[in-house]
């Protein structure tokens, strides 16, 4: 194939993402001790343990975490890999955020457990919102936010970026997301901005935030990815590769089945190195037994 016809692809498929049936589905991470995190997120956060795999052929297991069915709900895919107790979180990685109706009951609760929390309840700086931040054994930081309607309290997860144009663009475009909410604190010298599937009261969001001047963060070993649910990861792969010619990433896995399971997908890095995972929606759902 000629190049040129390879850099100039079609409205429709440019479109796709809007089209596409996608959902923020989970995000994965390691952890040095499963049994120690499940009992800290089901006691303190009160998350259900939905399902949990040992795949000791491969010296790894998983544990999958949430505050309902997979199936409807973001939740935390933990994995726990043989002998190894901990890892490196870096600079890159932010907070995940769980919305309760009362945080200072919650942060009671959590205390009263041993929780470690790092910040007290109460207002965010220059607001009203009521927060406050708990570390889990792993050093993970979650943010808990005071709201008074909630779909699911896995509300966010904040990941640190050097260029937040660059980044909005690209979750724009290659992941169909929309822009619900940008905010700039000079004052404070940062920015975010909030990219979703729908308004920010609704759904799971990604945070990205800017830093004034820090263009480079250390990624660690501990934060793997985000999944987000597709039609058609062949489509999708394609309009990621567009993208990343503009702006800037990596295809980590070309479009195809993943050997073993059976279900499609196709990985790929940000501008930024923060990685992604698209996954066939049928074969999801086939994977929880639907």
């Amino acid at each position: 194939m000629a190049q040129g016809s390879a850099a100039v692809p079609s409205t429709e498929l440019l479109e796709w993402p809007k089209k596409d049936n996608r959902r923020l589905l989970h995000a994965v991470y390691r952890v040095g001790d499963l049994d120690r995190t499940i009992k800290f997120y089901t006691e303190c956060f009160g998350m259900k343990l939905l399902r949990k795999r040992d795949i000791p052929e491969e010296k790894y297991s998983n544990a999958f975490l949430g505050f309902g069915p997979e199936e409807s709900h973001f939740v935390m895919e933990l994995t726990y890999n043989y002998g190894v107790t901990s890892y490196d979180i870096g600079t890159g990685f932010g907070h995940f955020a769980i919305a309760t109706a009362d945080v200072y009951k919650m942060v009671e609760d959590i205390r009263a457990k041993g929780g470690n929390i790092t910040r007290e309840p109460g207002p965010v700086k220059g607001g009203s919102t009521v927060i406050a931040f708990v570390k889990d054994p792993d050093g993970y930081v979650f943010e808990l936010i005071q709201r008074d309607s909630i779909l699911d309290p896995l509300c966010q997860v904040m990941l640190r970026v050097g260029d937040l144009d660059r980044a909005v663009k690209f979750y724009e475009k290659a992941l169909g997301m929309k822009l619900v909410k940008k905010v700039d604190r000079p004052e404070y010298k940062y920015s975010i901005a909030m990219m979703g599937y729908a308004e920010e009261h609704e759904t799971t969001v990604l945070e990205l935030t800017y830093n004034y001047g820090v263009t480079e963060y250390t990624k660690g070993n501990a934060y793997a990815q985000v999944a987000i649910s597709t039609d058609d990861v062949y489509k999708s792969g394609e309009v990621v590769e567009h993208v990343i010619q503009e702006l800037g990433g990596q295809v980590t896995r070309k479009p195809g089945p993943i050997p073993g399971l059976n279900t499609k997908i196709t990985s790929f890095l940000d501008p930024d190195g923060w990685k992604t995972v698209l996954v066939d929606n049928e074969d999801f759902l086939k994977e929880l037994g639907n």
